[in-house]
């Protein structure tokens, strides 16, 4: 089993469901509902092997990715990732290679004690504290917070790895380079979700 969010649409059948679909095979059946039911979930996880193994980064990936540079001024940064409504961002060379990423832990763990890395921890500093708190990292560049370096997959890792990467690193996104580390493309855990569901499934 990989660790894929499939869980985010959930098939669950009912008897009703089985009974409708037995119905409309044609022929007798020498089986019970509950012969029936086991072997669609196991056809179905069967299935879902298949796919993580088969469905590539590129097949998914967000290609037009939003990046900074070492230099860029972290209020740029905040204010990119605001603009965009995205958590993450990679840090990029010229060459688009990826040096590394930043994301919304990383700058609460700049604004708090070095050991708060949640919303409300940074906000409950902010309250027994006098002045802003993002002070302290106003001039400095996305050098200065960046992870380096960046967890990255290939175009053709497997969402399978992929999903277990995001697992283990408890992230939520991870940049796709090339075998020279250039920046091609961006995947994220809702990416991982859409893949297995459709949107009217995902606003359940």
């Amino acid at each position: 089993m990989t660790n894929l969010p499939v869980d985010s649409c959930p098939i669950n059948l009912s008897d009703e469901d089985i009974f409708s679909a037995m119905k409309e095979i044609k022929g007798y059946l020498d089986i019970t509902p509950g012969d029936f039911k086991e072997i669609y979930n196991f056809a179905f996880q069967h299935a879902h092997t298949r796919l993580t193994r088969s469905i590539r980064a590129k097949d998914i990936m967000t290609r037009e990715v939003i990046s900074v540079g070492r230099e860029t001024a972290l209020k740029d940064v905040a204010d990119l990732m605001h603009r965009h409504g995205i958590s993450g961002i990679p840090v990029v060379e010229k060459n688009l290679r990826v040096v590394g990423i930043i994301s919304e832990k990383d700058f609460l763990f700049q604004l708090g004690d070095k050991k708060t890395r949640s919303f409300m921890g940074a906000v409950s500093q902010c309250l027994h504290r006098t002045g802003c708190i993002a002070l302290s990292i106003k001039e400095q560049t996305a050098k200065g917070i960046m992870t380096s370096p960046a967890t990255t997959v290939t175009e053709d890792a497997p969402l399978s790895e992929i999903s277990a990467l995001l697992s283990e690193k408890n992230i939520r996104r991870v940049p796709v380079v090339d075998k020279g580390s250039i920046l091609t493309g961006i995947v994220t855990r809702i990416d991982l979700v859409v893949s297995f569901c459709s949107l009217d499934e995902l606003k359940r």
